[in-house]
Protein backbone atom coordinates (compact mmCIF):
# COMPACT_ATOMS: atom_id res chain seq x y z
CA UNK A 1 0.00 0.00 0.00
CA UNK A 2 1.48 3.26 -1.10
CA UNK A 3 2.00 6.00 1.17
CA UNK A 4 -0.04 9.39 1.27
CA UNK A 5 2.61 12.17 0.27
CA UNK A 6 3.35 14.38 2.65
CA UNK A 7 1.75 17.93 1.77
CA UNK A 8 2.74 20.91 3.27
CA UNK A 9 0.75 23.98 2.03
CA UNK A 10 0.17 22.27 -1.30
CA UNK A 11 3.91 21.99 -1.69
CA UNK A 12 4.60 18.14 -1.88
CA UNK A 13 7.94 17.11 -0.13
CA UNK A 14 9.33 13.73 -0.05
CA UNK A 15 11.13 13.71 3.17
CA UNK A 16 9.27 13.95 6.38
CA UNK A 17 12.19 15.16 8.07
CA UNK A 18 12.98 18.84 8.37
CA UNK A 19 16.04 19.81 9.37
CA UNK A 20 17.51 23.28 11.75
CA UNK A 21 20.95 24.66 10.93
CA UNK A 22 21.54 25.94 14.95
CA UNK A 23 24.68 24.26 16.46
CA UNK A 24 26.52 22.90 13.72
CA UNK A 25 29.71 23.02 14.17
CA UNK A 26 30.87 24.56 10.60
CA UNK A 27 29.71 24.36 6.92
CA UNK A 28 31.13 21.36 5.91
CA UNK A 29 29.64 19.19 8.95
CA UNK A 30 26.54 20.65 8.08
CA UNK A 31 26.72 19.82 4.85
CA UNK A 32 27.35 16.32 4.95
CA UNK A 33 24.54 16.01 7.39
CA UNK A 34 22.03 17.13 5.22
CA UNK A 35 22.74 15.64 3.16
CA UNK A 36 22.54 12.23 5.11
CA UNK A 37 19.53 13.18 6.13
CA UNK A 38 17.69 13.25 3.15
CA UNK A 39 15.46 16.58 4.12
CA UNK A 40 14.25 18.87 1.53
CA UNK A 41 13.19 21.66 4.09
CA UNK A 42 15.34 23.41 6.20
CA UNK A 43 15.39 26.21 8.53
CA UNK A 44 17.21 29.11 9.22
CA UNK A 45 17.25 31.96 12.08
CA UNK A 46 16.65 35.12 10.48
CA UNK A 47 18.79 36.62 13.12
CA UNK A 48 21.60 35.14 12.01
CA UNK A 49 21.56 35.51 8.58
CA UNK A 50 23.32 37.28 5.61
CA UNK A 51 21.57 36.95 2.79
CA UNK A 52 24.39 39.01 0.97
CA UNK A 53 27.47 36.73 2.17
CA UNK A 54 28.93 33.91 0.35
CA UNK A 55 29.49 30.34 1.69
CA UNK A 56 26.90 31.13 3.64
CA UNK A 57 24.24 28.60 4.69
CA UNK A 58 21.61 29.97 2.65
CA UNK A 59 24.32 29.32 -0.17
CA UNK A 60 24.89 25.88 0.85
CA UNK A 61 21.00 24.94 0.79
CA UNK A 62 20.89 26.21 -2.33
CA UNK A 63 23.54 24.44 -4.04
CA UNK A 64 21.87 21.09 -2.48
CA UNK A 65 18.61 22.15 -3.86
CA UNK A 66 16.73 22.31 -0.37
CA UNK A 67 13.83 24.36 0.40
CA UNK A 68 14.68 27.50 2.98
CA UNK A 69 12.38 27.85 5.68
CA UNK A 70 13.43 31.27 7.66
CA UNK A 71 12.38 31.45 11.13
CA UNK A 72 12.21 34.19 13.74
CA UNK A 73 14.06 31.98 16.55
CA UNK A 74 14.77 35.29 19.52
CA UNK A 75 11.77 37.33 18.93
CA UNK A 76 9.67 37.39 22.52
CA UNK A 77 6.70 39.79 21.29
CA UNK A 78 4.39 39.31 17.65
CA UNK A 79 5.48 42.63 16.65
CA UNK A 80 8.88 41.60 16.61
CA UNK A 81 8.03 38.45 14.86
CA UNK A 82 6.04 40.17 11.98
CA UNK A 83 8.38 42.42 11.22
CA UNK A 84 11.04 39.17 11.11
CA UNK A 85 8.98 37.43 8.71
CA UNK A 86 8.53 40.86 6.11
CA UNK A 87 12.36 41.08 6.24
CA UNK A 88 12.72 37.46 5.25
CA UNK A 89 9.61 37.87 2.43
CA UNK A 90 11.82 40.79 1.38
CA UNK A 91 14.99 38.98 1.33
CA UNK A 92 14.34 35.04 0.43
CA UNK A 93 11.47 36.04 -1.03
CA UNK A 94 9.01 33.07 0.38
CA UNK A 95 6.04 33.36 2.29
CA UNK A 96 6.68 30.46 4.21
CA UNK A 97 7.99 31.21 8.06
CA UNK A 98 8.38 29.01 11.08
CA UNK A 99 6.31 31.29 13.61
CA UNK A 100 8.61 31.34 16.83
CA UNK A 101 7.64 33.68 19.87
CA UNK A 102 9.56 32.62 23.26
CA UNK A 103 8.56 33.89 26.66
CA UNK A 104 12.29 33.77 28.23
CA UNK A 105 15.77 32.61 27.69
CA UNK A 106 15.68 30.22 30.44
CA UNK A 107 13.17 27.50 28.80
CA UNK A 108 12.43 28.83 25.42
CA UNK A 109 8.72 28.00 26.10
CA UNK A 110 6.60 29.80 23.22
CA UNK A 111 4.30 32.70 24.82
CA UNK A 112 0.96 31.50 23.48
CA UNK A 113 -0.68 35.17 23.74
CA UNK A 114 1.72 36.52 21.44
CA UNK A 115 2.12 33.33 19.28
CA UNK A 116 -1.56 33.20 18.50
CA UNK A 117 -1.65 37.07 17.80
CA UNK A 118 1.45 36.80 15.69
CA UNK A 119 0.17 33.89 13.33
CA UNK A 120 -3.52 35.89 13.03
CA UNK A 121 -1.61 39.00 11.54
CA UNK A 122 0.95 36.90 9.34
CA UNK A 123 -2.14 34.59 7.86
CA UNK A 124 -4.01 37.54 7.13
CA UNK A 125 -0.82 39.23 5.16
CA UNK A 126 -0.13 35.87 3.00
CA UNK A 127 1.91 34.09 4.76
CA UNK A 128 2.74 30.34 5.32
CA UNK A 129 2.54 30.22 8.97
CA UNK A 130 4.06 27.00 10.70
CA UNK A 131 4.01 27.85 14.13
CA UNK A 132 6.39 26.48 16.93
CA UNK A 133 3.86 25.92 19.68
CA UNK A 134 3.56 24.23 23.39
CA UNK A 135 1.85 20.88 23.32
CA UNK A 136 -1.79 22.20 24.28
CA UNK A 137 -4.62 20.51 22.36
CA UNK A 138 -6.54 23.90 22.66
CA UNK A 139 -4.26 26.16 21.74
CA UNK A 140 -3.47 24.39 18.27
CA UNK A 141 -6.88 23.96 17.58
CA UNK A 142 -6.91 27.89 17.78
CA UNK A 143 -3.24 28.08 15.66
CA UNK A 144 -5.35 25.84 13.22
CA UNK A 145 -8.69 28.01 13.40
CA UNK A 146 -6.48 31.17 13.01
CA UNK A 147 -5.04 29.38 8.94
CA UNK A 148 -1.57 28.21 10.23
CA UNK A 149 -0.10 25.46 7.74
CA UNK A 150 0.76 23.13 10.00
CA UNK A 151 0.85 22.72 14.31
CA UNK A 152 4.35 22.29 15.75
CA UNK A 153 3.76 21.35 19.36
CA UNK A 154 7.64 20.74 21.22
CA UNK A 155 8.10 17.39 22.22
CA UNK A 156 10.03 19.17 25.45
CA UNK A 157 12.21 22.15 25.89
CA UNK A 158 14.74 23.58 23.36
CA UNK A 159 18.08 21.57 23.05
CA UNK A 160 16.65 19.46 26.33
CA UNK A 161 17.21 16.13 24.70
CA UNK A 162 14.25 15.10 26.55
CA UNK A 163 12.27 13.28 23.87
CA UNK A 164 8.48 13.25 23.97
CA UNK A 165 7.36 13.86 27.56
CA UNK A 166 3.51 14.13 27.07
CA UNK A 167 2.38 11.60 24.25
CA UNK A 168 -0.92 11.46 25.40
CA UNK A 169 -1.48 14.94 23.95
CA UNK A 170 0.28 14.46 20.37
CA UNK A 171 -2.30 11.61 20.34
CA UNK A 172 -5.31 14.60 20.98
CA UNK A 173 -3.43 17.10 18.96
CA UNK A 174 -3.36 14.53 15.93
CA UNK A 175 -6.45 13.13 16.36
CA UNK A 176 -8.16 16.59 15.92
CA UNK A 177 -5.54 18.24 13.88
CA UNK A 178 -7.01 18.67 9.69
CA UNK A 179 -3.19 19.69 8.98
CA UNK A 180 -0.22 17.79 9.23
CA UNK A 181 1.28 17.39 12.91
CA UNK A 182 5.01 18.34 13.11
CA UNK A 183 7.15 17.60 16.25
CA UNK A 184 9.17 20.51 16.48
CA UNK A 185 11.89 20.70 19.56
CA UNK A 186 13.40 18.00 22.00
CA UNK A 187 14.59 14.86 20.17
CA UNK A 188 17.33 13.40 21.56
CA UNK A 189 17.93 10.67 19.46
CA UNK A 190 16.58 8.51 16.79
CA UNK A 191 13.75 6.46 19.28
CA UNK A 192 12.00 10.38 19.47
CA UNK A 193 11.70 11.04 16.30
CA UNK A 194 10.21 7.01 15.81
CA UNK A 195 8.01 8.01 18.56
CA UNK A 196 6.83 11.16 17.11
CA UNK A 197 5.75 9.20 13.76
CA UNK A 198 4.39 6.32 15.66
CA UNK A 199 1.72 9.03 16.99
CA UNK A 200 0.73 10.10 14.06
CA UNK A 201 3.00 13.19 13.35
CA UNK A 202 3.06 13.96 9.59
CA UNK A 203 6.91 15.07 10.02
CA UNK A 204 9.68 15.61 12.37
CA UNK A 205 11.45 18.67 12.88
CA UNK A 206 15.43 18.75 14.50
CA UNK A 207 18.83 20.80 15.24
CA UNK A 208 20.14 19.83 18.15
CA UNK A 209 19.96 16.62 17.90
CA UNK A 210 21.99 16.11 15.04
CA UNK A 211 23.98 19.48 15.21
CA UNK A 212 25.61 18.40 18.55
CA UNK A 213 25.56 14.57 18.53
CA UNK A 214 29.30 13.66 18.46
CA UNK A 215 28.59 12.10 15.09
CA UNK A 216 26.11 14.61 13.38
CA UNK A 217 26.41 12.62 9.90
CA UNK A 218 25.61 9.51 11.79
CA UNK A 219 22.89 10.94 13.87
CA UNK A 220 21.65 12.42 10.83
CA UNK A 221 21.25 9.33 8.92
CA UNK A 222 19.41 7.54 11.95
CA UNK A 223 17.08 10.19 11.81
CA UNK A 224 16.53 9.41 8.82
CA UNK A 225 15.81 5.79 9.25
CA UNK A 226 14.06 6.65 12.08
CA UNK A 227 11.34 9.09 10.63
CA UNK A 228 10.91 6.64 8.22
CA UNK A 229 10.46 3.67 10.32
CA UNK A 230 8.15 4.91 12.55
CA UNK A 231 6.03 6.59 9.32
CA UNK A 232 5.50 2.93 8.36
CA UNK A 233 4.70 1.52 12.07
CA UNK A 234 1.96 4.00 12.69
CA UNK A 235 0.53 3.32 9.30
CA UNK A 236 0.82 -0.88 9.94
CA UNK A 237 -0.61 -0.06 13.44
CA UNK A 238 0.53 -1.62 17.22
CA UNK A 239 -1.32 -4.29 18.36
CA UNK A 240 -3.13 -3.53 21.81
CA UNK A 241 -1.32 -3.00 25.08
CA UNK A 242 -2.61 -6.21 27.65
CA UNK A 243 -1.90 -6.41 31.16
CA UNK A 244 -1.08 -10.13 30.35
CA UNK A 245 0.37 -12.42 28.02
CA UNK A 246 -1.20 -14.01 24.81
CA UNK A 247 0.17 -16.96 23.01
CA UNK A 248 1.33 -16.39 19.43
CA UNK A 249 0.71 -19.78 18.51
CA UNK A 250 -2.99 -21.30 18.57
CA UNK A 251 -3.18 -24.20 21.35
CA UNK A 252 -5.00 -25.97 18.64
CA UNK A 253 -3.39 -29.45 17.78
CA UNK A 254 -1.17 -29.38 21.02
CA UNK A 255 -0.03 -32.85 21.42
CA UNK A 256 -1.04 -34.73 24.49
CA UNK A 257 0.91 -36.84 26.96
CA UNK A 258 -0.69 -39.92 28.24
CA UNK A 259 1.04 -41.82 30.86
CA UNK A 260 -0.53 -44.97 30.75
Amino acid sequence: MADAPFTLADTVLGSRLIMGTGGATSLDVLERALIASGTELTTVAMRRLDPASGGSVLSLLDTLGIRVLPNTAGCFTAGEAVLTARLAREALGTDWVKLEIIADERTLLPDPIELLDAAETLVDDGFTVLPYTNDDPVLARKLEDAGCAAIMPLGSPIGSGLGIRNPHNFELIVAHARVPVILDAGAGTASDAALAMELGCAAVMLASAVTRAREPVLMATAMRHAVEAGRLAHRAGRIPRRHYATPSSSPLGLASFDPS
